[in-house]
């Protein structure tokens, strides 16, 4: 049922995020009725996503009204995040009266960070899940997760599943349905490969060759991340 005053929405906007994290859920959002959808950074400067489109935020931190829901993607951007001060104490005080705290990807681990997953169970991306156990979550490989307020999506494209299911969460079945229809919505992939279930041996091999170091990166940033926590 929708409210009698708009939802209050919030996308954290970052330099080198991955753009579908947040455009994905964005297009679900924006179809939604009777909310605000806000694009929030620090500065009201463009944005560089990690694949080289710009996005610009009609939001500043300070600026922000009180959110309902906050939700944080995910992207190579995240790691520099996991010990951004000014966002976290952002992002935590957002969290603190939101109705909803969620996230799409690695910004399961920025929710982490900032110590809003600490006994909820959460997803993200396959190949930094187990992160999620070193900031106190219970990793879960699911596409999307919801665990009491706290919604998490998956890797990149379980972003549009994510907001689905957020919009069914706050507007019931028809309006979600809906969306997907009027989107399109219909995955059909023309492979088989779009998980560690269903890829090959060779082909899960050499993805995570090709992703080895950076997840090493991203798992010394959690790490340091998980002992902050213990302060």
């Amino acid at each position: 049922m929708a409210a009698t005053s708009p939802l209050n929405i919030g996308f954290l906007l970052f330099p080198n995020l991955t753009q579908l994290d947040l455009t994905g859920p964005w297009e679900v959002f924006a179809r939604m009725p009777n909310v605000n959808n806000y694009l929030i950074w620090k500065n009201r400067q463009p944005v560089m996503s990690d694949r080289g489109m710009a996005i610009v935020p009609t939001m500043t931190f300070n600026e922000c009204p009180q959110l309902d829901l906050i939700c944080i993607p995910g992207g190579p951007g995240q790691i520099a995040l996991m010990d951004d001060v000014e966002t976290l104490d952002f992002i935590r005080r957002m969290a603190e009266n939101a109705q909803w705290v969620t996230s799409v990807c690695t910004g399961s681990l920025v929710l982490g960070a900032a110590g809003l997953l600490q006994g909820y169970r959460a997803t993200s991306h396959w190949g930094s899940l187990d992160q999620l156990s070193l900031l106190g979550a219970t990793p879960v490989a699911e596409r999307v997760v919801r665990d009491r307020n706290r919604i998490t999506g998956a890797g990149v494209t379980s972003g549009i599943d994510f907001a689905l299911t957020v919009a069914e969460t706050l507007f019931g079945r028809d309006v979600a349905e809906n969306i997907q229809l009027q989107m399109e919505y219909d995955p059909a992939p023309p492979f088989n490969s779009g998980s560690p279930r269903s890829a090959s041996a060779e082909r899960l091999v050499q993805a995570k060759l090709q992703m080895h170091d950076f997840i090493a990166r991203r798992r010394l940033a959690t790490e340091m991340a998980a002992e902050r926590l213990k302060r």
